[in-house]
């Protein structure tokens, strides 16, 4: 398997898609594992690393998704800015792409001016019609993923994938997806 569970002491897991507090409204995924291919988790330790030398850390909303999760979610939502059509596949069933937020030392989120998965223009990257706090803390996630090497999705603040996301492979629900699935 090329994926790899998500491990880190400034890393908490809360896969929103093992619960109903999701864009569909109900569970799509049956386990909250994280995983990741290998390369997208060392830059997350990379980040994480980073986050905690700020006494921040982050907070791992999905990572790999399996594409029958991505099937759920373009029946809910068929928008390709916000979700990739399954027929192309995503960054996230290739395990290179993660949705995440910062948090305080203790676990409390910051606030980032929306919610997770709320598709709307407020979630763009650099929108001025939020709060100055908010602002900056979206800021503060943007410089720690970019310095350890991912991208960030523009209309997604949660959202980053590793750099050239296509020369990964899309990985088989039979293998990888059964950790989440079954």
């Amino acid at each position: 398997m090329p994926l790899q569970e998500i491990s880190h002491p400034a890393i908490d897991i809360d896969l929103r898609y093992a619960t109903a507090n999701n864009l569909t409204g109900i569970p799509i995924y049956q386990h909250a594992v994280a995983f990741l291919h290998k390369d997208a988790l060392a830059a997350l330790v990379a980040a994480a690393d980073l986050a905690q030398a700020q006494g921040l850390r982050l907070c791992v909303l999905d990572a790999y998704r399996p594409s029958a999760a991505q099937w759920r979610l373009w029946a809910v939502l068929p928008n390709p800015m916000f979700v990739a059509d399954p027929r192309i596949g995503s960054m996230h069933t290739r395990g290179v792409a993660v949705d995440l937020t910062l948090c305080l030392a203790d676990g409390e989120p910051l606030d980032m001016g929306t919610e997770f998965d709320e598709m709307t223009e407020q979630s763009r990257h650099g929108r001025i019609d939020i709060s100055e706090q908010a602002q900056y803390n979206r800021r503060l996630l943007l410089d720690v993923m970019t310095a350890a090497g991912w991208a960030h999705h523009p209309h997604e603040w949660w959202h980053y994938n590793l750099p050239e996301p296509t020369r990964y492979l899309q990985l088989s629900d039979e293998v990888e997806g059964r950790a989440l699935l079954a």
